[in-house]
């Protein structure tokens, strides 16, 4: 079995495959304070509550957007998972993930985004942008060579409620949970959320315009594919989308896992 891990600022998605079947999938809060030993006390729970040996597992990939997590999900895979056949494996540019990074410091760019990169690229072999909706919505072009070529990066939904109710005297935290009766808001709830769904939609929208039109100076096709927590809420507030995988990238650590095991 392979265990794959998505660090994110805000959350961290992690599964299990079998093969090239996704078996069990957890989603769970990160905490930047954790240390190898927490990790292993929570992941031993979720093992035994999905009927999983932890000595089942022989393989262990992550991508991490917060340094110090990545260090303790190593330190985690090496004393813990002791049934692996290989070192634990840190996706980062320094490794092959067979795709070609062509921005002007390959360091800077995010782990996810390159793996979310390898996904999309195995899936549509042509020229794409992936938008993943985390903590930050990040538009990432890649060309029909499967080169990563760069992309935008945007405050996210969660950061923009937060920062709409902690810098005002009189607005509240909303959910999304509940779609505005329309674009006119009769209300200070309703006001709030259609700014923000529609906002984003729109915003979502006029960025890839913008990068489809750049991308296609060689008339080449391009796919719109997005991931992340908030895909699926703001995909009907705007129209560029054209598919949505909320496991891209969980499937491209598997990728990235088994290009090095051939």
């Amino acid at each position: 079995m392979l265990l794959t891990v998505d660090v994110g600022n805000s959350h961290t998605v992690s599964g299990v495959f079998t093969d090239q079947n996704l078996i069990h999938q957890w989603r769970l809060k990160s905490d930047r304070h954790n240390t190898a030993d927490e990790l292993a006390l929570r992941y031993h729970s979720l093992f035994q509550m999905d009927g999983i040996k932890q000595g089942d597992i022989t393989a262990f990939i992550v991508c991490s957007v917060v340094p110090t997590l990545e260090t303790s999900w190593l330190n985690f895979g090496e004393k813990y998972l002791t049934g692996c056949l290989a070192p634990p494996l840190a996706v980062s540019h320094q490794i092959d993930t067979g795709i070609i990074i062509r921005t002007e410091s390959p360091t800077e760019v995010g782990a996810d985004r390159i793996v979310n990169a390898v996904a999309a690229w195995d899936s549509f072999k042509t020229a794409l942008i992936v938008i993943d909706f985390g903590t930050a919505i990040t538009f990432d072009c890649v060309s029909k060579k499967g080169e990563y070529l760069g992309g935008t990066i945007h405050p996210g939904i969660g950061i923009s409620l937060d920062a709409l109710a902690g810098k005002t005297a009189k607005l509240p935290r909303i959910d999304l949970g509940k779609n505005p009766v329309s674009v006119i808001g009769t209300n200070t709830v309703d006001a709030i959320s259609s700014g923000m769904l529609y906002g984003f939609g729109g915003m979502i929208d006029r960025m890839t315009d913008l990068l489809y039109k750049e991308m296609q100076q060689k008339n080449e096709e391009v796919n719109i594919i997005a991931t992340g927590g908030m895909a699926e809420l703001i995909a009907p507030y705007c129209s560029s989308i054209t598919d949505i995988d909320p496991l891209l990238t969980l499937t491209g650590l598997r990728l990235i896992h088994e290009l090095h095991q051939s």
